[in-house]
């Protein structure tokens, strides 16, 4: 039986940076819980959570989209996912999940609160040889466990997509060591999905493996403590497309590092099985020194630290500005690398102030020459033309950071080789580092936390039809609209969009927008093949933290300058608005406002070549080109119809 928290607060008026919001705040449901059935969080609602919190084994949480959780300072606010348990958090681009410090913009700090931890079955290994371990930070006997028997490689642990956690890390017991990571991993398996997730300013390491099989994917470490990307006792998973940047002035005691990947600590005597052998690709990952003269914490070190016997390989990837751009630590990594067991393929690396070193053996022929032989290295980050990876000072704001995209013309835009067959099942692509052209941390990612205003989730349940997917029932698809909120005077800016699917029974999508303040905004409405639709004059009233409502089915008035037809009992948009737009950096650029013969002769081109599949031109939805969306388009365009707007 599901088991759904229902939140017994006292309604409040908040007021944040200007955002008057009727959002609840509860601090009794993550307050050193136990669940073991199956709760879940309502994303209107800001839960504070206390102490520390265990989904048990056959438990799990349900966390929507756009919620916002605050870390408790004093009692070390934690999440810890159990083997057995499971977690749903599954976020997305324009609602991500937010765990966040609870103090006020411009206090907010590293290590503010606990963090998140994932724990399963999947293989492990120790110091001691045991095949189950306590995960670190909780102190002697006092940690929940990972690993053990059965050994389930593909155990699932749940779904953790469009994710920040910012400012975790904080040391949970007093004793030095004893900080946990911003998200921590122990035996978690590939049945796991791990994607779009940013750890910002976290006490410690930003991602850490303790063993395990999971292949996480969009992954943005931002001015961690400590290392960025540590993996250890076994860890074996594939991770492809990651972003890591540091502040040259916060470094940690223990030395900062890019990657720091080991097999345990049982140093020299740690080959044991599973060894740690993870492979990682299209990673960029940026250190302090945005050149070899700048001054940097001493405490930073190395891109990638490799040691204890481990055998990660790193391909089409990017790391610039170390002290070291690799070090080689022991005899036994040494000779996994000159014997092709460890490899650094057709990575570029840049500006670093030693390109590599090494400890405890010889590579042959020497650590700069081995990198050189297998990779691109410049002197200078210049060199690899990036937009502007150091300009992280202070930081910086707003939903589209381009900083770290390659300019025309840099080298990191070619060159990546997926032909290793340690790299089956990555996706083939031909840029080195974590972006090609495409900016995968728009509109999710948040580089400006201590200072920027948290999100205000609210949900807006808009009614809609889209001509040619009506039946005079249901619609033939359900498909995704984009709406934005635009202010209701002159020149009536954007203030907030989100994306959502028309459900194909009810009309109606839940869109969850962010940043709008309570107010009177314009609903525009845009649609793949549909033309463009506003809501009716004068606006609409909107609360923010609360649920609202917008039905433009029910007349033709309800939509700006009565721009509808009649379909059956329903006003539906106008269909066939499929080409004769030119770019304007918008989504659905190349629609122009109107139905008219350029859209007819698109669609009878696709219809030639007898499309089948998601394109504007399928007018009907049917996921064919054919005839019906012609028709449609046809008896529009003698209409002379076109967008109405304010």
């Amino acid at each position: 039986m599901r088991i759904i928290f229902s939140i017994i607060c006292i309604a409040m008026i908040l007021t944040v940076s200007g955002i008057t919001s009727a959002q609840t705040v509860d601090s009794t449901t993550l307050n050193s819980s136990s669940i073991s059935g199956n709760v879940v969080l309502t994303r209107t609602t800001t839960y504070l959570m206390k102490g520390f919190n265990y989904i048990e084994n056959g438990g799990s949480i349900t966390i929507p989209a756009g919620t916002v959780i605050k870390g408790d300072f004093e009692t070390k606010g934690t999440l810890i996912i159990k083997r057995g348990a499971q977690i749903f958090a599954s976020g997305t681009a324009d609602c991500p999940i937010v765990f966040t410090s609870e103090k006020p913009a411009g206090q907010r700090n590293t290590g503010d609160w606990g963090g998140i931890i994932i724990l399963g079955r999947a293989a492990i290994n120790t110091a001691t040889g045991v095949d189950s371990a306590e995960i670190e930070g909780f102190g002697a006997g006092l940690g929940p466990v990972y690993g053990g028997q059965p050994v389930v490689n593909n155990d699932n642990s749940g779904v953790f997509r469009y994710v920040r956690l910012e400012f975790p890390g904080v040391n949970l017991t007093g004793v030095s060591g004893n900080e946990i990571n911003g998200l921590t991993m122990g035996g978690v398996g590939s049945g796991t999905t791990i994607e779009y997730v940013q750890v910002s300013y976290s006490g410690d390491d930003s991602f850490e493996w303790f063993g395990g099989r999971v292949n996480p994917k969009y992954l943005i470490a931002y001015k961690g403590l400590d290392d960025d990307w540590d993996c250890d006792n076994g860890f074996q998973g594939k991770i492809q497309y990651g972003l890591s940047v540091r502040d040259k002035d916060i470094a940690d005691v223990s030395s900062s590092n890019g990657f720091e990947i080991d097999n345990n600590v049982n140093s020299p005597s740690n080959t044991n099985n599973p060894r740690t052998r993870p492979f990682f690709s299209n990673m960029t990952v940026v250190g302090p020194f945005e050149t070899t003269g700048t001054v940097v914490n001493p405490l930073f070190q190395r891109g990638g630290h490799l040691r204890r016997n481990m055998q990660a390989c790193i391909y089409n990837s990017i790391i610039m500005g170390w002290r070291a751009g690799i070090r080689f630590d022991g005899s036994g990594v040494i000779n996994d690398a000159n014997g092709g067991t460890v490899q650094l393929r057709t990575n570029i690396f840049s500006g670093n102030v030693t390109l590599a070193d090494q400890t405890g053996g010889t590579i042959t022929p020497d650590p700069v020459t081995f990198i050189n032989n297998f990779n691109t290295s410049y002197a200078a980050n210049t060199s690899v033309q990036l937009t502007n990876p150091f300009n992280i000072y202070p930081d910086p704001s707003g939903n589209n950071i381009t900083n770290w995209i390659p300019a025309g013309g840099s080298p990191a835009l070619s060159g990546a080789d997926f032909t290793n067959a340690n790299l089956s099942g990555f996706e083939n692509v031909s840029y080195r580092g974590a972006f090609g052209t495409n900016n995968w941390t728009s509109n999710w990612a948040q580089f400006n936390p201590k200072n920027y205003t948290l999100p205000v989730p609210t949900d807006y349940n808009i009614t809609v039809i889209a001509q040619g997917f009506y039946n005079g029932a249901t619609l033939n698809k359900a498909d995704t609209v984009r709406v934005y909120l635009r202010n209701n005077t002159a020149p009536y800016s954007v203030v907030d969009s989100a994306a959502a699917v028309i459900n194909a029974t009810t009309f109606t999508g839940t869109f969850c927008f962010n940043y709008a303040p309570s107010g009177t905004y314009y609903l525009q409405v845009r649609q793949r093949n549909h033309l463009e639709t506003w809501s009716k004059s004068g606006g609409e009233s909107y609360t923010a933290g609360s649920v609202n409502s917008y039905n433009f089915t029910t007349s033709s008035s309800q939509a700006y300058g009565s721009n509808q037809i009649l379909s059956g009992s329903k006003y539906c948009m106008y269909g066939g608005d499929v080409a004769g737009g030119i770019s304007s950096g918008e989504i659905y650029n190349y629609q122009d406002g109107s139905i008219d013969a350029a859209d007819l002769s698109a669609i009878d081109n696709d219809a030639l070549n007898s499309l089948s599949g998601y394109y504007p031109s399928d007018v009907t939805g049917d996921d064919f080109v054919d005839s019906g969306d012609l028709s449609i388009t046809d008896n529009n365009s003698l209409l002379s119809v076109f967008t109405a707007r304010p």
